[in-house]
């Protein structure tokens, strides 16, 4: 009787520390919510370099809370007279081509030169469950150990080619929190590369040698942007393919019409794995920024770029909310089902819905 009692109470004593438990985690859980920092804490934070506000504003950003957004708005204004002071670089390749290898190596040759860099890598999302790995942090396990890098990747999300909507806001902040070189990764399929090469700098396209023809027609108005190809992992028997790649590209880019810039496309090759000929290419991009601040197309195609993103948000934010009315919600359901069962065209449907705005 006496063990019967003992387990009873015992069972008893295990209850009411669990409630208390779940109660004080709930309060604490509010407490640090309602504690978030003020706009003036951000701007301080993030423009003394601190990673921990730049990494909590890119998550403000990257909301789709209302509340986060004008948040969010109001420290990119305040951040902005620190931003614009960076080389920003964007990398495309398609999957397999060592992009985070290349991005690594590229990475610790910058801070090997007392820079810092920023690295905004977007990772796609599934069409099915919407998730996404986030895997770009322990591919590059060197880079994310090194004080002067700060990677961040990012979900890609529905926007348009798998890049993240936020991404060149995200460089902003970046930039105001003093990284000098600022790293953009595409998920090397669809249309990001276009997205991307609208808010860099310098295009640099990623190549494996002996690919074939097909990708490379397939690839074609991907060359056409590239400001220089890199034949990537040219080294064992893959290196006398590469060189005879690199030759072929070459001739191949003379043919394309001269860039604004004036700037020639250059074709090199390199090993991300054995850390071979990352500095020709970083020589290269600096040559770059040099002639073209130097003949002041550097500010006009970022005045350029200012332009598009503009027009960009402008057509993001009349999609939300068209798509977000009521009205045109209750429609919209209508329609699709005459459209499935053949009662009415796509065209004739859209008519009708549009004006509901």
């Amino acid at each position: 009787m006496t063990e019967k009692k003992n387990i009873s109470k015992n069972k008893k004593t295990d209850v009411l520390p669990l409630k208390n438990t779940n109660k004080l985690w709930a309060e604490k859980i509010k407490t640090q919510r309602s504690k978030q920092p003020s706009i003036n804490q951000f701007v301080e934070g993030i423009v003394s370099g601190d990673i921990s506000f730049l990494s909590r504003a890119i998550t403000l950003i990257e909301s789709t809370n209302s509340e986060h957004q004008k948040k969010a708005n109001e420290i990119l204004e305040r951040c902005l007279p620190y931003a614009n002071n960076s080389i920003r670089i964007g990398i495309t390749g398609v999957p397999g081509v060592g992009k985070s290898t290349f991005i690594e190596a590229l990475g610790n040759h910058i801070t090997a030169l007392e820079k810092k860099v920023a690295v905004l890598a977007i990772d796609p999302s599934s069409s099915v469950n919407k998730g996404s790995i986030l895997g770009d942090k322990t591919r590059m396990e060197q880079l994310v150990a090194n004080p002067n890098a700060f990677i961040r990747p990012s979900p890609s999300g529905c926007s348009l080619g798998g890049v993240a909507q936020k991404t060149r806001e995200s460089i902003i902040l970046c930039e105001a929190a003093g990284f000098d070189t600022i790293i953009v990764e595409t998920v090397g399929v669809g249309q990001s590369e276009t997205a991307v090469h609208e808010m860099v700098d310098f295009f640099l396209l990623l190549k494996l040698a002996g690919a074939g023809d097909e990708l490379q027609g397939i690839k074609r108005g991907i060359i056409e942007m590239a400001d220089a190809i890199v034949i990537n992992k040219a080294d064992g028997d893959n290196e006398k393919n590469a060189k005879i790649a690199k030759t072929a590209f070459n001739r191949a880019l003379h043919l394309y019409p001269p860039k604004e810039t004036g700037w020639q496309p250059k074709v090199l090759t390199a090993s991300a794995l054995k850390n071979k000929g990352i500095n020709p290419i970083y020589k290269m991009i600096e040559q770059y920024v040099s002639d073209t601040k130097h003949t002041g197309l550097f500010q006009k195609k970022r005045a350029k770029q200012n332009k598009y993103w503009l027009i960009e948000t402008i057509n993001q934010e009349l999609k939300t909310s068209f798509f977000s009315n009521s009205k045109v919600q209750k429609q919209l359901q209508e329609e699709i089902k005459k459209v499935e069962n053949g009662t009415s065209t796509p065209f004739n449907s859209a008519k009708k819905i549009l004006p509901l705005l």
